[in-house]
């Protein structure tokens, strides 16, 4: 029946963690698929294999030009008026492009307490739908100025919930590309030094190359300065380069003053939109 949750959990569901794990922990390989113009799926298919999951990620039309018939799981993001690929009326053009005996269904993510999940009914397909709430996982550690992208966020939680899983990266990064961009309200910076740091650990794998350890090279060259030395120097350098960037960013903000206050007259001036209009019945609720 359209919407049921068919073993995935539901808001609220006190075991919901273990059947999350219970379901990760069937594969032995969990690609984590980004929405970038870095996934080739063909390559990924053929370098890991028929049986490993792939995740998808809300509009997944970035990445599939062509259905895909593989093991897979959509995660579907949430906002404060719930599920975005709801709201946005998407879910049959992103699902159309994952939907195949072995799609599993939809997972309806949250990563911030402003963000509300949408009922199992209103995705409006047959396929499972279950909900999965990683606001608390990243209380206290995330920033709290910003919100973990559906990526970061789901990378950490099967880390501890799927230990015996290998769980790899695809297209993590974390660069503007000329066809999609990066939203201001995720902390790129932060999820990139975990990133790097649990990949070279070992703890996450990536199907491109781990980025070099720049500053291991000098203590390497010169060893009679600790790791900690040089890292406090580069800290030193990177200050100092991104005042100089404040500084000319400050010159623009100036100079477009006068364009800027139009743009929020203008803005004032539009009625509200769907979503706010959505956000606010669903606060009010």
């Amino acid at each position: 029946m359209a919407g049921e949750s068919a073993g995935f959990p539901l808001a609220g569901e006190e075991r919901a963690a273990e059947i999350w794990s219970a379901f990760f922990g069937r594969f032995a390989t969990i690609l984590l698929v980004a929405n970038s113009d870095a996934v080739d799926i063909g390559q990924l298919r053929q370098r890991y294999g028929d049986d490993a999951l792939f995740v998808f990620f809300n509009k997944v039309y970035k990445v599939l030009d062509r259905p895909f018939d593989g093991p897979s799981l959509l995660v579907a993001r949430s906002g404060p008026a719930g599920a975005n690929i709801v709201y946005r009326r998407e879910v049959a053009d992103v699902v159309r492009l994952v939907r195949s005996p072995r799609f599993h269904g939809i997972c309806n993510l949250r990563a911030g307490e402003s963000e509300r999940f949408s009922a199992p009914a209103e995705f409006g397909i047959s396929e499972p739908v279950g909900h999965l709430d990683l606001a608390p996982n990243l209380a206290g550690f995330y920033p709290p100025t910003h919100l973990a992208t559906s990526g970061f966020a789901l990378a950490l939680f099967l880390l501890e919930a799927a230990p015996n899983s290998r769980v790899i990266l695809a297209g993590f990064t974390a660069r503007r590309s000329a066809k999609w961009k990066l939203f201001a309200d995720h902390d790129w910076t932060f999820e990139q030094i975990v990133l790097r740091l649990l990949l070279r650990s070992g703890r996450l794998g990536t199907t491109g190359a781990v980025a070099d350890d720049l500053l291991g090279a000098v203590t390497r060259r010169f060893p009679q300065f600790s790791a900690g030395e040089v890292s406090n120097v580069a800290a030193e350098v990177l200050a100092e380069r991104l005042e100089g960037a404040n500084l000319a960013i400050d010159d623009l903000l100036k100079l477009t003053r006068p364009q800027r206050r139009f743009d929020m007259l203008l803005r004032r001036l539009k009625p509200k939109t769907r979503k706010a209009k959505l956000a606010e019945s669903k606060a009010q609720q």
